[in-house]
């Protein structure tokens, strides 16, 4: 799970390695492509979103991952890179996250310890 842009251009970070070696596809900013989803945090001129908005990106996001229990979803900091949003702001996003789902460690903090974590990113 990266963070996107609302153009689908997978240029830089997460968004780069996630169309080079995931599946994400080019000019499309939101959802599953190959083994990506992608979460867009800035709009279609590159500008980076209110929160607000990328919360509502995240929602739609955990309730996919709901209902695709048996598949399983690293989520990278998105919106913590170029975005230039904390772990502090976004990482409560994803609170109530199913258990499908693994996160950051740098996301232990706020999340707490219901969750997995994996590696940073």
């Amino acid at each position: 799970v990266f963070g996107s842009n609302e153009s689908g251009i997978h240029g830089a970070g997460a968004a780069k390695i996630a169309y080079e070696k995931h599946g994400a596809r080019f000019g499309k900013s939101y959802g599953h492509h190959g083994d990506s989803f992608a979460i867009p945090t800035k709009d279609e001129y590159i500008e980076t979103m209110p929160l607000k908005r990328i919360e509502q990106y995240a929602q739609g996001f955990l309730a996919y991952a709901s209902g695709h229990r048996k598949l399983t979803f690293q989520v990278t900091r998105i919106g913590c890179g170029l975005a230039g949003y904390t772990d502090s702001q976004i990482a409560p996003l994803f609170k109530g996250a199913p258990i499908n789902c693994q996160f950051d460690e740098k996301w232990k903090q706020y999340l707490g310890t219901d969750y997995t974590y994996w590696g940073t990113q």
